[in-house]
């Protein structure tokens, strides 16, 4: 649409509308299809990635339980929403039940339904709408200890009765799980049965932190920075080099959850044209103070004055340990990125008096 001059007002109120519509509209068909499981995909190429892809490519086939673990926010239910797309009940429910966020007296009634009683009709629960598909436990620790043994006793007959019915209800539900918590903890602690533990562990995957795949990063930027200006209807903003370093070098405790709100946010708030890239310093604060000190460096004019042996050698110091603060200390990964043999990278370090125990090196 376009507004010719002089304009009316009544006519830019209604065109604004309409854009602004239009903006809603692409924001809830983006969140649609991720929510159909349309654009579910594991991002990356990290070792770590390349290895949990192929668990589920084994593991999706069959009629296994699946017990997902791994940090909050690092993407445990794209994993369970993958093994359900690639298992023959993809053209089934995915029905997902946050035990998390369940009220424990709802808990029940949310999983078996609630039978009809009263001139009310009955109530399907989750276990019922799943049939012939997959149901995902998220958090499954969460769950109250009285309705674990439940839990077992379906996984045991693939049957259960309603809340305040007698009949029983036949299902045909592969059953998944996530969890964030040490289950074999909670266990000796009294908090999760074990009889469940071992039902829902019959295949164990591990989603690793992002810090563990922070190669992955740039690409996982990428990712949440399109699917973002599509949902915003906006154009994408390119991430300079110094700002991925930082994002890079962080440690994200909040895992993807995390990364994705930080590249929302950048879209919306970073200063500049769309045109312009992303610096270290438009990030937020606890994120870009961290950007390795070589993407800054302000040592032009002490090296002029030196040697080129000697100027070469203290960039390469520098740049090794910005590289470094960059993979978090994993030499394996450094080496690899800046074109090196890690046997190679260790002797140059050793020369230039980089000591990587004191900088949290780890093989990886």
């Amino acid at each position: 649409d376009f507004i010719e001059k002089p304009f009316k007002t009544d006519r830019l109120i209604l065109l604004v509308q309409r854009a602004i519509e239009a903006a809603q509209l692409r924001r809830e068909n983006v969140e649609l299809r991720l929510r159909a499981g349309g654009e579910v995909q594991m991002v990356g190429a990290s070792p770590a990635i390349v290895q949990l892809r192929q668990a589920v490519e084994r593991v999706a086939p069959t009629s296994s339980r699946v017990l997902i673990a791994g940090p909050a926010g690092a993407g445990k239910e794209v994993v369970a929403r993958l093994v359900h797309a690639k298992s023959r009940r993809a053209e089934g429910p995915f029905e997902v039940l946050n035990c998390a966020s369940m009220e424990p007296d709802r808990m029940e009634s949310e999983l078996f339904g609630v039978d009809a009683a009263g001139g009310q009709p009955a109530k399907v629960g989750t276990f019922e709408r799943a049939h012939g598909g997959t149901l995902l436990l998220d958090e499954v620790a969460d769950m109250p200890i009285e309705t674990q043994g439940k839990i077992v006793r379906v996984l045991q007959e693939q049957s259960f009765v309603r809340v305040g019915g007698g009949t029983r209800v036949q299902v045909d539900v592969r059953v998944l799980a996530t969890t964030s918590h040490d289950l074999k903890t909670e266990i000796e602690g009294g908090r999760f049965r074990e009889d469940l533990f071992y039902r829902l562990n019959v295949v164990p995957v591990r989603v690793p932190p992002l810090k563990e795949r922070r190669e992955d990063i740039p690409e996982l930027a990428f990712f949440f920075m399109a699917r973002a200006a599509e949902a915003a209807g906006l154009a994408a903003r390119e991430i300079g080099v110094d700002a991925m370093a930082a994002l890079q070098a962080y440690d994200w405790p909040g895992n993807l959850r995390q990364l994705r709100n930080v590249v929302d946010w950048l879209l919306i708030m970073a200063p500049g044209e769309a045109r312009d890239s992303i610096r270290a310093d438009m990030l937020p604060p606890e994120i870009g103070a961290i950007a390795p000190p070589v993407l800054s460096w302000n040592k032009g004019d002490q090296i002029m004055a030196l040697p080129l042996r000697e100027a070469r050698e203290i960039f390469e110091r520098e740049y090794l340990i910005a590289q470094i603060t960059r993979f978090g200390g994993n030499i394996s990964r450094t080496a690899g990125f800046v074109g090196m043999e890690r046997s190679a990278l260790h002797r140059k370090l050793k020369s230039l008096g980089v000591n990587t125990s004191e900088r949290g090196g780890a093989e990886g």
